[in-house]
C-alpha cells in the first residue's frame, strides 16, 4: 500500500458515500480535503443534501464486498451499529415480474439499515484516517485551472468567499445536482455528452413500528415488483426491517401511477400493487414518520470518459450517473468503481500523467452495466422518455424473461439471477453454457402462488392468530431443483473484467 504523502493534496467535492470512499482511496497517496455543503453529522442523522436517504436503501453484496475491500472490517462495524446482514434469497420474500421466488439457502446477501446509519459508519471510519479533513457548510463555485489541467477549486466557506483550495487531484462526488459539466465548460472543455431515460418514477416512504418479536425472529424483506411487460404504470411496494425495531416501507410508481404524500392513501396504494401483502403487513402498525416523497428519479449519465478531460480531475457516483433507485445500483456502482480506482492508483500513482482520465475510464464499465440494466426496463413503462432500446434488445429481453421465469423454481437459475442482480457478476454471466442450458429447460411449473412467509412469520406479523398455526398451510420454501447448481460460494472479483450486455432487463 502506498503511504499518504504530505507533498500531494486531493480535494473531494461531496461527503456522501461516494465521496467518503473516494477520500479513503486517495488517502493512501495524499492528504485529502472533503468539501461539503452540509454540516456532517457525527452519527446516523439526516442530511439536507441527501433527501433520498429517507427511502429504502439496500447495499448489495457486490457493493458490500467492494467497500469491505476499501475499509476492512466495515461489515462488522455496520452490524455492530444495528444494521442487518441479510441472506439472499433466504431472508427475502419477493414477487418479481414473473412471480414469487423461493427462499433457498444463502446465495448472496445484502446490508439492510437506514441510509443514515450506513453513511455514518463509513463517515466515522474515513474522517478518522490520517490526513483526511473536512470543510463543512461550504460550496464549490468553480474548478481552478485550464482545459489542460485542474489545479484546485474555488470555494465559498462560512469564513471566506471565493477561497482557493489547491489540489493535485479533484474528485467530484457532489451527486445528482453536480455542476461538473458547467465547471468544465467554463475551463474550455466542450462536447460532454449526456443521456437520460425518465419513467416519471415517484417514491414515497414511511417508517412504522415493527411488530413485537419481528426483529428477533429475523423477519424478511418483503418486496412486490412491477411488471414492465404489461403496458400500465409500474407500481411497487417494499418493507425493509431496519435498526431500532422499525420497518421502512417504500412505495413507487411510474408516470400515471405515482404515490402521494397523503398518509391516508399510503396503505391503500400498497394493497393495490400486484399483490397486497405489503399493505396487509402495514395495516394496524404504528407510523413513526410522515410520508416522505421524492420526485426527479430519472436515469441520467454523463459520458466523462469519452471526453478529453483535463488532467487532475474525475467524477464518481451520482455525478457520473444516476439510476432509478428501484434497482439499488447507485451505492454499489460507486463502490466498485472506486475499488478499481484504488487498484489503478496503487499501480501507477496519483502523479501519473492523465491519471484522472484513466480513473474515469476504469469507472465507466461498472456504470455502463447498471445503466443498461436500468434504462432497458424503465423505457418500457407508459410515458417514459429518453433513448430507445438498441436493435436486438427484444431477443435478449426474451431470454432474460425466460431465465427469470426459471428462477422461480430452479435453485441454480435463482443463483445465476442473484449473481448479476447483486452486482457480483456482469450480465454476460447469464450467457455461460451451464446457465443457457438451464434457461432452455426453464419452466414455471410448480411456481409458488402466494408469498412464501412461514407460519411463524405470519403469526409474528399478525396475519394469522397463533391459535390458527396448526391450521395454516404455509408455502414451501425449500429448494426444488439442485441439478447443475450455480456455485453458491463462487469466488468473485467485484472489479474483475466486465462486458456489459446491452439492454438487458
Amino acid at each position: 500500500m502506498t503511504q499518504s504523502s504530505p507533498h500531494r493534496h486531493a480535494v473531494v467535492i461531496g461527503g456522501s458515500l461516494a465521496g467518503l470512499l473516494a477520500a479513503a482511496v486517495l488517502a493512501e497517496h495524499a492528504t485529502v480535503t472533503i468539501i461539503d455543503a452540509d454540516s456532517l453529522p457525527t452519527g446516523p442523522a439526516p442530511r439536507r443534501g441527501l433527501p433520498q436517504a429517507r427511502h429504502v436503501h439496500l447495499l448489495w453484496s457486490g457493493g458490500a464486498r467492494a467497500i469491505e475491500a476499501i475499509l476492512p472490517g466495515i461489515t462488522d462495524d455496520w452490524t455492530a451499529a444495528g444494521a442487518f446482514r441479510r441472506s439472499l434469497p433466504t431472508d427475502l420474500v419477493t414477487k418479481t415480474a414473473q412471480g414469487w421466488m423461493r427462499r433457498h439457502d444463502e446465495m448472496q446477501f445484502n446490508i439492510s439499515c437506514s441510509r443514515d446509519l450506513l453513511d455514518s459508519v463509513v463517515r466515522a471510519r474515513v474522517v478518522g484516517l490520517p490526513g483526511v479533513t473536512t470543510v463543512e457548510r461550504s460550496r464549490v463555485r468553480a474548478l481552478e485551472g485550464t482545459a489542460a489541467r485542474v489545479t484546485g477549486v474555488r470555494v465559498d466557506t462560512p469564513q471566506e468567499e471565493d477561497r482557493l483550495v489547491e489540489a493535485d487531484l479533484v474528485v467530484d462526488a457532489s451527486g445528482r445536482g453536480s455542476r461538473a459539466r458547467a465547471w468544465l465548460e467554463a475551463l474550455g472543455l466542450s462536447g460532454l455528452r449526456q443521456a437520460e431515460v425518465d419513467s416519471g418514477l415517484v417514491y414515497a416512504t414511511r417508517i412504522f413500528e415493527a411488530p413485537p418479536g419481528a426483529h428477533a425472529a429475523g423477519f424478511p424483506i418483503i418486496n412486490v415488483q412491477s411488471d414492465p411487460r404489461v403496458p400500465v404504470p409500474g407500481q411497487t411496494a417494499t418493507i425493509v426491517p431496519i435498526e431500532g425495531g422499525r420497518w421502512q416501507a417504500t412505495l413507487s410508481g411510474t408516470r400515471g401511477g405515482q404515490p402521494t404524500a397523503d398518509p391516508d392513501l399510503f396503505i391503500p396504494f400498497a394493497k393495490g400493487v400486484r399483490d397486497p401483502i405489503v399493505g396487509e403487513l402495514l395495516e394496524g402498525r404504528k407510523p413513526l414518520t410522515d410520508v416522505a416523497v421524492t420526485q426527479g428519479t430519472a436515469n441520467r449519465r454523463v459520458y466523462f470518459e469519452k471526453a478529453e478531460l483535463p488532467d487532475g480531475f474525475f467524477a464518481v457516483g451520482d455525478s457520473v450517473a444516476t439510476f432509478n433507485p428501484l434497482y439499488g445500483q447507485g451505492m454499489t456502482v460507486a463502490a466498485q468503481g472506486l475499488l478499481a480506482v484504488r487498484d489503478l492508483l496503487r499501480a501507477k500513482g496519483l502523479g501519473h500523467p492523465a491519471i484522472g482520465l484513466e480513473a474515469q475510464r476504469v469507472i465507466a464499465p461498472r456504470v455502463a452495466i447498471a445503466w443498461d440494466l436500468a434504462t432497458s426496463q424503465d423505457i418500457l413503462y407508459p410515458g417514459a422518455t429518453g433513448m430507445r432500446p438498441r436493435t436486438g434488445a427484444g431477443l435478449l429481453n426474451g431470454y432474460i424473461d425466460r431465465l427469470m421465469t426459471g428462477a422461480l423454481t430452479s435453485e441454480s437459475l435463482a443463483g445465476a439471477l442473484l449473481q448479476v442482480i447483486t452486482m457480483n457478476r456482469p450480465p454476460t454471466y447469464w450467457l455461460r453454457p451451464s446457465v443457457v442450458w438451464q434457461v432452455l429447460r426453464a419452466s414455471d411449473r410448480g411456481a409458488l402462488e402466494a408469498a412464501p412467509l412461514t407460519t411463524a412469520e405470519r403469526i409474528v406479523a399478525g396475519l394469522i392468530p397463533a391459535t390458527a398455526a396448526r391450521a395454516a398451510s404455509p408455502q414451501p420454501v425449500e429448494p426444488v431443483d439442485r441439478a447443475d447448481p450455480v456455485d453458491r460460494a463462487d469466488p468473485v472479483d467485484p472489479v474483475g473484467p466486465v462486458d456489459p450486455v446491452g439492454q438487458a432487463r
